[in-house]
């Protein structure tokens, strides 16, 4: 029988190749920089930090969470926020503040930032934790419109849209009912 080594072999040449890609990665992280592949669209911001959309985009899926529903929709949700933020100094203060805020009982409670944390009831315990603030309220508000008002996701929700230029419900699918017994 032929016994074979499966460690893995590390020369010099391999060793020094992964040593340089670390060194540069890890001052980025240093400095902040640590935004994942996923969350590239947040380095557009141009007002409000990317650390800080990113955060507004899970706060969102953990507020109105939707298995089915691909992070694109609450991304779509969060992002008039930087606008918002560039023409009014006191909602940037709000949610700089607030997602601070939040990062702040993530590290105290998990010694992670808001986003790292990896399960949603945890993620979800923090957010009780803030849910008297205005910064919350704010988001929450803001959310029902900016986010179930986006035409795509009607079809996914079963929502046709608008029926008073068609007559209303009463004429347009009320007895649509399919699920129900037949009684």
């Amino acid at each position: 029988m032929r016994v074979i080594d499966k460690r893995l072999q590390v020369n010099r040449r391999v060793f020094l190749r992964g040593a340089v890609a670390a060194v540069p990665t890890a001052a980025l992280l240093a400095a902040g920089a640590g935004i994942s592949a996923e969350a590239a669209w947040a380095v557009e911001a141009t007002t409000l930090k990317p650390a800080s959309m990113v955060t507004l985009a899970r706060m969102a899926r953990d507020i109105y969470p939707h298995d089915r529903i691909a992070d694109l929709f609450y991304v779509n949700a969060i992002k008039p926020y930087d606008a918002k933020a560039g023409k009014d100094a006191e909602l940037h203060a709000m949610i700089e503040d607030g997602v601070a805020e939040l990062d702040a009982h993530a590290q105290q409670n998990f010694r992670m930032a808001y986003v790292a944390v990896p399960e949603e009831t945890d993620r979800v315990t923090l957010l009780h934790g803030i849910e008297h603030k205005p910064f919350f309220n704010r988001i929450r508000s803001d959310l029902v419109v900016s986010f179930y008002n986006q035409h795509d996701l009607w079809q996914r929700f079963g929502y046709e849209g608008s029926s008073a230029e068609y007559g209303g419900y009463i004429k347009r699918g009320f007895d649509d009912v399919n699920w129900l017994p037949k009684v």
